[in-house]
């Protein structure tokens, strides 16, 4: 068979287009326009596990690309993407209509918790719990209930409350009843609303009557723990006569063990002006202290005690006191009890 010189040139003219045309059709992909592209069809059953990714995708313009068609039947286990997309144009995406329903932030579910906790159920006769802090309580302390033998009086001071840990109203009183002659009773009593400032700083204010001088009064106090755990309290009066009174008190619990307790306890009293039918002298009037020594039973709330009380006056109220024949110093063994529930 004879070949002519004309044919072999034909033949490797077609073998070099066969071999080239890869290239040139790679060369014209990396250059193509992905913006009329239209894959809403359905693309389910496309097998995408030998495509190679790998190549640069960096210039592909992917801005008017339609992705919207059914995608979820796509196996994308073997596809290579670790080609460089940091330069790939998404600025004609839009977000705004896509469905973010089903992520966290949107509409719960109908089966979701309630907010209460209860998941519909009605709480029954008890009615919704509340925290311990919010709740309405009350309580009664008594920490002073006793007699002093020498002066023949019995010495009180108890306080009632109700409310919470942030909001309370406090009745309080003390004072003393003469068991002997007139058995008169002198008492200081105030209904005041409680209100915390601090950790360990409490306050109070509301209104006050006194016995004594037959006249009602404003109160304003602060009561609390001061270092070194120094029961503290502060309370003014101003009465309506235009009297001021300011009792200042301090108390101390020295535990020698689990029931027995010593505790020393001092207070002092004080005046803005004269008042000679009340036996009232300008500055502080009187100091009052005592030491007793309880024994706490019944898980403490019950506290049985004796004691040595005494009491003195200051200033200008001495003389006065000298003056009416009056005892200017007077000590006294004390018994009673304190207890609160």
């Amino acid at each position: 068979m004879k070949i002519s010189k004309k044919n072999l040139s034909f033949i490797g003219l077609s073998s070099l287009v066969l071999l080239t045309s890869p290239f040139a059709t790679a060369a014209e992909m990396s250059n193509m326009d992905h913006s009329g592209m239209d894959m809403s069809g359905g693309m389910s059953d496309m097998d995408h596990s030998g495509m190679d990714m790998s190549s640069d995708m960096s210039d592909m313009d992917h801005s008017g690309m339609n992705m919207s068609g059914d995608m979820s039947g796509m196996d994308h286990s073997s596809m290579d993407m670790s080609s460089d997309m940091s330069d790939m144009d998404h600025s004609g995406m839009d977000h705004a209509s896509m469905n973010m329903s089903g992520m966290q932030g949107g509409e719960p579910p109908a089966d979701a918790r309630s907010p209460d906790y209860s998941n519909g159920v009605p709480y029954g006769q008890y009615g919704k719990p509340m925290m311990m802090g919010s709740m309405p309580l009350w309580g009664v302390s008594v920490d002073d209930l006793g007699h002093q033998f020498d002066d023949d009086q019995i010495n009180f001071e108890a306080t009632g409350w109700y409310g919470t840990d942030s909001n309370r109203v406090r009745l309080r009183t003390e004072g003393s009843a003469q068991t002997k002659d007139d058995k008169e009773i002198d008492s200081l009593s105030s209904l005041a609303y409680w209100k915390p400032l601090s950790a360990f700083w409490n306050s109070e204010a509301g209104i006050a009557y006194d016995t004594e001088n037959d006249n009602a009064a404003v109160m304003a106090g602060i009561v609390g723990t001061a270092p070194y755990f120094i029961e503290t309290d502060a309370r003014a009066y101003l009465y309506t006569d235009g009297q001021f009174r300011l009792d200042l008190g301090a108390e101390y619990e020295w535990r020698l063990d689990q029931h027995w307790v010593v505790i020393p306890e001092v207070g002092l009293t004080a005046f803005s002006k004269d008042d000679n039918d009340n036996d009232i002298t300008k500055g502080f009037n009187e100091m009052e202290a005592e030491v007793r020594l309880t024994y706490e039973t019944f898980s403490r709330q019950l506290a049985p005690y004796v004691g040595v009380s005494y009491e003195t006056a200051l200033g200008k109220a001495r003389d006065q006191r000298r003056q009416e024949n009056e005892s200017v110093d007077s000590s006294s063994l004390t018994a009673g009890v304190k207890f609160w529930f």
